[in-house]
């Protein structure tokens, strides 16, 4: 997994609440393979009913931060919604609230999710929005959000969560911390209790 440290980047403002995870990936692209990348169906049908999308309109191309409404990824549990925001380029998105599943599936691939109150949220919407091509950047060892201007916002984070996302670990990264043990503890079996180890052919 890629680790997550600093981001400096455009941030697009999406002023929707409860974007479900059929919106951000709708399930029928969950048959393509997963090395054949998400990013291409991300947001596919929002992005069809009009109006230009906020990761569409000018000034807003090669977004990596989205800012959103409250309850942001509920719905189902499908991974696939984080696979297609981070194929797309998005490392961060900010919202007051999130989808449990989905913030869980976020930290496990290299996606961070930011929790600020939802005035501020609002009001970092609406200056994203009459100004498309705003960056931001994201400071994830110091917990920080900061804009063009300065003005640091601070941001809480679990310390595991923020761990794995620093040094880049996910679920086989953090069981291969225990190698050593899970090593002697196959060795202490096969001297012990031998009948318990399954007969290799």
């Amino acid at each position: 997994m890629q680790p997550f440290t600093t981001l400096r980047a455009v941030a697009v403002a999406l002023d929707v609440a409860n974007v479900d995870t059929d919106q951000i990936l709708p399930a029928r692209f969950l048959k393509k393979p997963r090395s054949a990348g998400y990013g291409g169906f991300l947001f596919h049908d929002e992005r069809r009913r009009g109006d230009a999308f906020p990761l569409d309109r000018p000034g807003n191309a090669g977004a990596g931060i989205l800012v959103a409404d409250r309850n942001f990824g509920c719905g189902s549990s499908r991974e696939g919604a984080v696979y297609a925001l981070v194929d797309a380029g998005i490392r961060c998105v900010v919202a007051p609230s999130f989808g449990d599943i989905f913030a869980s599936n976020a930290a496990k691939n290299g996606l961070l999710t930011i929790t600020l109150p939802e005035d501020a949220a609002a009001a970092l919407r609406a200056r994203l929005g009459a100004e498309p091509g705003t960056v931001l950047t994201v400071d994830l060892p110091a917990e920080t959000l900061t804009g063009p201007e300065g003005g640091a916002i601070p941001f809480p984070i679990d310390p595991f969560r923020k761990r794995c996302l620093v040094e880049g670990l996910d679920d086989v990264d953090l069981t291969l911390e225990h190698a050593d043990a899970i090593a002697a503890y196959e060795a202490a079996v096969a001297r012990d209790e031998p009948w318990r180890v399954p007969a290799r052919t």
